[in-house]
């Protein structure tokens, strides 16, 4: 097995855009990114979905599926993706038709990537009600069988208890076949994870080598548990990226904001140090079962990163 590498593409959410204040500019900046990672061989290129920057401000933060589009494109052989989707921003029968119409405009290069969102300020500011966890994961459980139907079937009726589907049409259900894949991001043991054995074709996960260990055979008793085969399901993580020519150098530089978005001491887990470091962490991914890393560089600023990244470990 030899690992794929993903590009994260920071749309603003963090506000990485911050110091950018000309909107196309920063849209500039963004598609640029995009065509770096496309052209210096990253396999896939991943867009956060999120409405209002953490913490809330008046910087930039563009609406991931407008620009996935853009992305789309601008880009010619990298796989676009979500990561991942907040399910309560959309209905799901839309979603399912706006992802069909990225698979064709992509060309068949759509990864689907749906959760249950998290983000509270992204529900409050924008109306929407932000039920307990719990019931978000039903309302994703009832969400993923209405995307998938929509993709599959002629006409699709489905009367769940948060969702009502009747009669829906989805026409063209994009390139991809059987249909596009979907990737169920978070790592939650009882019912997350069951639902990536259920219905996923990808999963995401975060944290050190040990829980991704632990939530990986979790995963694969769920899938023993539904008669799913384990290995036909694409195992990936999301993990920090910072290049530096000494390990504390590369530690000195994690931002602030990195323990809300990379669970723990990322600096003992991520790509974060000389080549060499990272081309041994690189290892141990590979041996707990990661099959991708997608990479979150430091800002928009480190295209040398980028680039020296690639060069030394993609082929």
């Amino acid at each position: 097995m030899s690992l794929k590498y993903g590009f994260y593409l920071p749309l603003g959410f963090t506000q990485e855009l911050a110091g950018i204040k000309n909107p196309v500019e920063a849209y500039e900046t963004l598609t640029h990114l995009a065509q770096l990672a496309d052209q210096s061989g990253y396999d896939t290129i991943w867009l956060p979905d999120h409405l209002t920057t953490a913490p809330p401000s008046q910087a930039m933060l563009f609406e991931c599926w407008t620009l996935a589009a853009a992305v789309a494109r601008d880009t010619k052989r990298a796989r676009i993706g979500q990561l991942v989707t907040g399910n309560n921003y959309r209905n799901p029968a839309l979603q399912a038709k706006m992802a069909s119409t990225l698979d064709v405009l992509s060309n068949g290069r759509l990864t689907f990537g749906i959760g249950a969102g998290w983000y509270e300020p992204d529900y409050r500011a924008y109306g929407y009600e932000f039920p307990d966890g719990p019931e978000r994961l039903r309302q994703l459980q009832e969400a993923v069988q209405i995307i998938l139907a929509m993709w599959k079937e002629e006409e699709v009726t489905f009367e769940g208890k948060y969702y009502q589907v009747r009669g829906a049409i989805n026409q063209p259900k994009g390139v991809q076949q059987p249909h596009i894949p979907l990737m169920i991001g978070g790592s939650g043991e009882q019912v997350t994870l069951k639902l990536v054995a259920q219905y996923g074709d990808i999963c995401n996960l975060q944290g050190n080598l040990a829980t991704l260990e632990h939530k990986l055979a979790v995963l694969k008793q769920h899938c023993k548990a539904v008669g799913r085969d384990y290995e036909s399901i694409h195992r990936s993580a999301l993990t920090l990226c910072i290049i530096g020519d000494t390990d504390e150098q590369a530690r000195n530089l994690i931002p602030g904001w990195a323990e809300s978005v990379f669970p723990g001491d990322v600096a003992s887990y991520g790509l974060v140090g000389t080549i060499e470091t990272i081309r041994q962490r690189l290892a141990a991914y590979e041996a707990a079962g990661i099959q991708e890393l997608v990479l979150y560089f430091l800002d928009v600023t480190r295209e040398d990163d980028v680039r020296r990244f690639a060069r030394e470990f993609i082929a």
